[in-house]
């Protein structure tokens, strides 16, 4: 391991107490950050709330290669390597790291999301990887390189892979997928409990804590329902509190009060209503015409 990669190591990794293990099997624990990077194989790749490391997992022997061939543009910072079996994990890092969990910048989020489906496509990574625990590049159980010190954004490498035709299209993140992981889950779980959150407003006129309390129990139940590995309490929290922020204080349902609320949600129901009367009409119509001929 060069010196080099353990300074730019240093200065990437962002965890100050982050997850740790040298065996699954044995559970995951919290240590400081100098313990988990000197003695452990594996190590939370980011903290909880922000992220600046994009990792892919490659379950390939010839991992490696597959993390640089045709990577122009777009090459992982760090690739770790398993000798024993050639699979790695291969790491970009970002110059400006992105929240997690802030309702009002969810579009990085959604972004970061489908250009780490992009890296995972152009290496033809392992879909299940969740994203929480990479292999730790200081420990001499791995055979670990420093492919490029250049810091990426998101839209740098979002034009990479474009160009290589390994970004997902937009449909992407509007798609329902079974098994949402990485990422995903934080984006899937944020428009959903927001969804729920606009309906549940009109439960809770003039209680903002009442309110705070049932995004935040319907989030966590909704964490436990929708994914096979759950996002942390702490996120799932954060993630609760920063949809109940927006609401009490921009969004315009809530300055507007319970009058205003009620006569729109008529309008546009009514309008629902005659939507679908119509098409009920012209089935009907169509249907009655097929008999006839």
């Amino acid at each position: 391991m060069s010196t080099e990669l353990r300074e730019q190591w240093e200065q990437l990794y962002l965890p100050l107490r982050p997850l740790c293990t040298n065996d699954f099997i044995e559970g995951v624990y919290r240590q400081p950050r100098a313990k988990a990077l000197e003695g452990y194989r594996y190590i939370e790749a980011n903290p909880k709330t922000v992220s600046d490391l994009l990792v892919v997992d490659i379950d390939d022997a010839n991992a490696r290669a597959m993390a640089l061939w045709e990577h122009e543009g777009m090459l992982p910072n760090v690739i770790v390597e398993n000798p024993r079996n050639g699979h790695a994990h291969a790491v970009w890092a970002l110059a400006a790291p992105f929240s997690r969990t802030e309702y009002a910048r969810r579009k990085p989020l959604a972004l970061a999301a489908a250009v780490t489906e992009g890296l995972r496509r152009s290496c033809d990574g392992d879909k299940g990887y969740s994203g929480l625990m990479t292999k730790n590049p200081l420990h001499e159980a791995w055979n670990s390189e420093l492919v490029t010190d250049h810091l990426y954004g998101l839209d740098e490498l979002r034009e990479a892979l474009e160009e290589s035709g390994d970004m997902p299209p937009a449909s992407w993140k509007r798609t329902k997928r079974r098994n949402v992981v990485g990422l995903g889950r934080n984006c899937h779980l944020f428009e959903t409990a927001r969804t729920w959150a606009y309906r549940e407003v009109r439960h809770h006129w003039g209680d903002s804590e009442g309110l705070r309390l049932a995004i935040s129990a319907e989030a966590h139940e909704m964490n436990a329902e929708l994914f096979p590995e759950p996002l942390a309490w702490s996120e799932v929290e954060q993630i609760a509190k920063s949809i109940h922020k927006w609401i009490v204080t921009q969004s315009r349902m809530w300055r507007d009060g319970p009058t205003v609320y009620e006569a729109t949600f008529i309008t546009v129901q009514s309008a629902r209503g005659k939507k679908s009367g119509k098409a009920r009409r012209e089935t009907f119509e169509l249907f009655a015409s097929e008999e006839m001929t």
